[in-house]
């Protein structure tokens, strides 16, 4: 059997991720030429054991060091009904930003008191049915939406609890599109509005303020940031508590945890984000003199990105003399939007020849018609031929909710896999499913 030290790349790839005799990639004890065979291509893999590791991986590392921590699964990163139970059962609360996120975990059967409702540009109809849910928190990101929220919940006979989101300002040093802490952004009070926020909302009549939220940004693989964040916010608070009577009952201080996307970019283990986060937070509650709040953090793609797999089919193979090779496979920007929109950077493997020397520099190209639609660029892998299968570690986050229907594409099947079973988890899309809409 090949380890992972003799093929790196397999490192990237599921826990359970291994190569069998005959050079195929297994995941979760599944062949995964075999599952290309069995529910086609483009197709999304998920190992059942890499996301429950990951789930209890977050919940120890914070709350062996921080006892009052609550993990919240941001549901942005891929939400369905299947993964849904396996957080439910891991313990973890929901992150959701939108009505359609939570209708889901609402079907889903998905407690309702372990939900927060994010978002910038929140309805007043999302506000209503976040309400008759009776959720958790709504984090409220601005003075509109605080004031709409109070008129809302003026009917519905109970004071939602709530969090006021703040942009401390701290440059995370991630891609501009994903930096979300910095003071010029969407989101957010900034902290000099922050004062009035705390104001307004500790006045509302229908609403009570527990807390507050940052976060910073995504794939955020310095440490540095959070304690900054922390600092910044917690002064923040112990100004608050001075002036306006403010307890900080809750602090949520966002996710943003990178993951290796390639073989030379291992982010900081959860260990030390959390060894960061927890220290910050108790140093300057004893140093502000403030009770330890209930901390709350808000993972996505460090739970479900590195249990995800992709797997497309090589088509034509495309040879530039003294220029390029590409590979064309039958997916692509549609279901990976990633690489086209931020440079998103990914590594790859032929799965039925995992165990072969990697000696042709290829770039995989998607079939959408576009020029920037490339998956990998510049990779090296063993000879590819039409009907390879080519598998992408790390697609598990954000690939399928950025997913569309470009050229009249089918969104791809998605199986959950472990032990040797793999469970169909979502159909492939039909061309009834891209019609359904339209009107005669």
């Amino acid at each position: 059997m090949t380890t992972r030290q003799t093929i790196p790349r397999l490192s990237l790839f599921p826990q359970t991720a291994e190569v069998n005799t005959q050079g195929h990639i297994m995941i979760g004890g599944c062949d995964a030429v075999e599952l290309a065979a069995q529910f086609g291509t483009p197709l999304y893999i998920f190992d059942e054991v890499s996301l429950r590791s990951r789930c209890a991986e977050f919940r120890t590392e914070f709350g062996r060091r921080y006892p009052e921590t609550s993990v919240q699964y941001a549901a942005k990163a891929f939400v369905n009904k299947a993964l849904l139970r396996i957080f439910q059962e891991e313990g973890l609360g929901l992150d959701v930003v939108s009505a359609g996120e939570l209708g889901i975990a609402r079907l889903a059967g998905f407690p309702m008191d372990r939900v927060y409702f994010h978002g910038n540009n929140k309805s007043a109809a999302e506000i209503g049915l976040a309400l008759e849910c009776r959720i958790g928190r709504m984090v409220v990101d601005n003075f509109h939406e605080l004031a709409l929220l109070d008129e809302i919940a003026g009917g519905k006979g109970y004071k939602p609890e709530v969090l006021l989101r703040l942009t401390p300002g701290i440059d995370p040093h991630t891609h501009r599109y994903i930096a979300t802490g910095v003071v010029d952004s969407k989101f957010g009070f900034p902290l000099a509005l922050g004062e009035e926020a705390v104001a307004r909302a500790m006045s509302a009549a229908n609403l009570r303020l527990v807390g507050l939220h940052f976060h910073l940004g995504s794939l955020i693989f310095e440490v540095e940031p959070y304690h900054k964040a922390i600092e910044l916010v917690t002064g923040f608070a112990a100004e608050m508590k001075r002036k306006h009577r403010f307890e900080l009952r809750e602090l949520n201080v966002g996710g943003g945890f990178a993951i290796q996307y390639a073989v030379d970019s291992p982010p900081p283990p959860v260990a030390a984000y959390a060894e960061v986060i927890v220290s910050a937070v108790t140093a300057r509650c004893r140093e502000l003199k403030l009770e330890l709040p209930r901390l709350v953090i808000e993972p996505g793609r460090a739970i479900v990105g590195p249990a995800g797999v992709a797997l497309y089919e090589a088509g034509a193979v495309k040879e530039i003399p003294c220029v390029r090779r590409y590979v064309s496979v039958d997916g692509g920007m549609a279901d990976n939007i990633r690489p086209a929109l931020y440079g998103a950077r990914y590594e790859a493997m032929v799965a039925n020849r995992a165990a072969e020397k990697e000696s042709s520099k290829v770039t995989i190209a998607g079939k959408f018609c576009e020029s920037g639609d490339i998956l990998v660029r510049d990779i090296d892998l063993p000879p590819v031929s039409p009907g390879d299968i080519i598998a992408i570690p790390c697609s598990g986050a954000y690939c399928l909710p950025m997913a569309s229907n470009y050229n009249a594409s089918f969104k791809p099947a998605i199986v959950l896999v472990k032990e040797g079973r793999a469970q169909l988890i979502r159909r492939r899309e039909t061309l009834d499913d891209l019609v359904r809409c339209d009107l005669a």
